[in-house]
């Protein structure tokens, strides 16, 4: 019954998860939307499987595959977001005395 329970929620969430992502993709103007929402939202019901079904499945194995697709999305919105401007010697993008004040 718990097991049940788990899956229900978790592929909730990882529709939820889809839908988000597809969305904020779309708002910031990182290319192909559906493949990021597709690849978050599913690696995440395949962690929510793995959690649910898979009783010898490792934990940390369980949460590495469940995260990796929002991570990959969080380093291509990164990407796409970062400041084109070329690099000062001696200062940090963004920090003082530079142009992005």
């Amino acid at each position: 019954m718990a097991s049940t329970a788990v899956a229900l929620v978790g592929f909730a969430a990882s529709v939820a998860l889809f839908w988000y992502v597809r969305r904020d993709a779309k708002k910031k103007g990182v290319p192909r939307p559906l493949l990021w929402a597709v690849v978050a939202g599913g690696t995440a019901a395949a962690g929510v499987s793995l959690y649910a079904f898979v009783p010898t499945a490792p934990t940390t194995g369980v949460i590495m595959t469940g995260n990796t697709g929002l991570v990959l999305y969080g380093f291509e919105r990164e990407v796409v977001l970062e400041d084109e401007g070329p690099a000062e010697p001696g200062e940090l993008p963004g920090g003082p005395g530079s142009n992005g004040e």
